[in-house]
């Protein structure tokens, strides 16, 4: 299932609408695979109820496009107060509502077709595009791309679902695995060139502004996302268990919620199963590992190494020689199926041997897709973030020391959310995230 690959520039409200629609039907699709008397599970204890989610991606356009951009009925105003924000999984209380405290599931049907049908009808018959203090383009994108962002994060909390909760969707590709070669390779000194300039007239959230490059030291990093095998050896030392290679935090969180092993594997008897989103499969050894940052951390310590920082997995990934940067890590390609799995191709990872031809300049494979990777770098902003005027809270309110930065694309990210620029961030010990690493070292071989 195939989103779009479009170019994300500032396109005409025709296209972007055409691009809305599109990413409904992901959304819708989504949605369709729970089982009916199951949407009112929360399979994330640190998240809504899944009905929530049905509504808020309709109260979330309606929010941000009228008084901006369209001028709509004030049909639902309690529903466009109880869809409207989503939970960032702080540590602390849980969230204590009750199945009944939500609406019908028709009423929040009927209240999703009407928000589109309005929105859609205005949208219709707009008159200005960007001109103004909220650019049509500027607002449409916004909502295209948090809509695309929820299909995946949708995805972690529909993957925690128990299996009869679920219908397996027509084509779901089976789960297999590839043996892989493993190595590091060497990325010179250079820049990293990261973000966007408001110049381009380039879709961008908040945080990929402003362009700038960061002078990079040579170092080495692993060829490819570490493996399950990989980490399997880390268990099987004893490492869960090793105090000194995990931080105070993160010790007091993996004795305090007992975390032995990560969160998509399970032990059944002497052999570790993998939690595939419709199935359970004996662990695949070559398909990358999805862990908190506070393990991958773990892992680097364990073997002798570190996790890249934001610029080092920048220039890793886009970098080039001779100080150039690349569109994508292959080049200028569009991306498809053969460069790396990514755009909702699959519900889970496959080898990460399996795309050679997504390889970067400087020799990492399976860098953009199939995960994302874990950086040691704090989610902060760029010299020049100014925050969206009608979005305040986006990033600005995770600079808070508390989330770190994840790079690269998981099998369901969407294809416009594989420029550079685009960064994603999460806190250490969320473990529900499709997101793995690989290890870098200043020591050269």
């Amino acid at each position: 299932m195939s989103v779009t690959n479009r170019e994300v520039v500032m396109d005409s409200p025709s296209a972007l609408l055409s691009s809305l629609a599109d990413a409904r039907r992901t959304t819708d699709a989504l949605f369709d695979i729970v089982q009916p008397d199951s949407l009112y599970e929360r399979p994330i204890p640190e998240r809504h109820r899944i009905v929530f989610y049905i509504g808020h991606l309709e109260a979330f356009d309606r929010n941000l496009l009228n008084g901006r951009l369209l001028s709509l009925p004030d049909s639902f105003p309690d529903l466009d107060r109880l869809f409207a924000f989503g939970i960032d999984p702080v540590g602390g209380g849980l969230p204590t509502d009750q199945p009944s405290d939500w609406p019908s599931l028709n009423k929040v049907r009927h209240y999703v077709q009407q928000v589109r049908d309005e929105i859609d009808e205005g949208l219709t018959h707009l008159q200005h595009t960007n001109d103004g203090e909220f650019p049509a383009a500027l607002l449409l994108n916004v909502a295209f791309e948090h809509r695309l962002m929820h299909a995946e994060t949708l995805a972690y909390m529909l993957h925690r679902l128990p299996y009869d909760r679920k219908r397996v969707p027509a084509g779901a590709p089976q789960l297999t695995a590839a043996p892989a070669r493993f190595a590091m390779v060497e990325v010179p000194e250079g820049p990293a060139a990261l973000g966007l300039s408001r110049n381009d007239n380039t879709f961008g959230w908040d945080n990929e502004f402003e362009r700038h490059t960061a002078d990079v030291e040579a170092f080495v990093i692993d060829r490819y996302k570490t493996t399950n095998s990989e980490y399997l050896e880390f268990i099987n030392s004893g490492a869960y268990d090793n105090r000194k290679l995990w931080s105070d935090a993160d010790w007091a969180w993996k004795e305090s919620n007992r975390i032995s092993h990560p969160a998509f594997w399970r032990r059944e008897g002497q052999q570790w199963l993998w939690k595939g989103m419709f199935a359970e499969i004996p662990l695949p050894p070559d398909w990358p590992v999805y862990v908190s940052h506070a393990e991958a951390s773990a892992y680097a310590r364990w073997a002798g190494k570190s996790l890249p920082t934001e610029a080092q997995w920048q220039r890793a990934a886009y970098g080039a020689p001779g100080g150039q940067s690349r569109r994508y890590p292959w080049g200028s390609k569009s991306p498809n199926a053969t460069l790396g799995n990514f755009d909702f191709q699959n519900w889970d990872p496959v080898s990460v041997a399996a795309h050679p031809a997504g390889i970067s300049a400087f020799g990492a494979e399976d860098i953009l897709g199939n995960g994302w990777e874990w950086t040691s770098s704090v989610f902060a902003p760029f010299a020049g973030f100014e925050p969206f005027s009608f979005y305040k809270g986006y990033s600005a309110d995770f600079f808070d020391g508390k989330h770190y930065v994840i790079k690269g694309a998981s099998p369901r990210t969407a294809a416009c959310m594989l420029r550079p620029s685009f960064r994603n961030w999460f806190q250490p010990h969320y473990q529900y995230v499709y997101a793995g690493f690989r290890c870098v070292s200043n020591q050269l071989r």
